[in-house]
C-alpha cells in the first residue's frame, strides 16, 4: 500500500490504541465529529464532516469545549 499525504505517519497508523481510546464519535447539530469527554464538556478533536460549511463554524472548532448534552 502507498499513501501520497501530506498527513503524518503517527496520525495515520495508529501506533496505541491508549492514545484514542477516549476519543467517541457523536454528531451534534448534523456534524459529525470526534471529542473527548472532559468533566461536564467534550472538547472537539476533529470535524468529520463533508459540508464544507461545517469547518467554519467557530464554535465547533478543533480545541473548542462544548456542552455535554444540547
Amino acid at each position: 500500500m502507498i499513501l501520497h499525504t501530506i498527513v503524518p505517519p503517527e496520525l495515520i497508523f495508529q501506533y496505541s490504541e491508549d492514545a484514542f481510546s477516549s476519543q467517541t464519535p457523536i454528531t451534534r447539530n448534523g456534524i459529525p465529529m470526534i471529542v473527548e469527554q472532559s468533566g461536564q464538556m467534550y472538547k472537539v478533536i476533529r470535524i468529520m464532516s463533508s459540508n464544507p460549511d461545517d469547518y467554519l463554524k467557530a464554535e465547533y472548532s478543533p480545541g473548542t469545549y462544548i456542552p455535554l448534552h444540547e
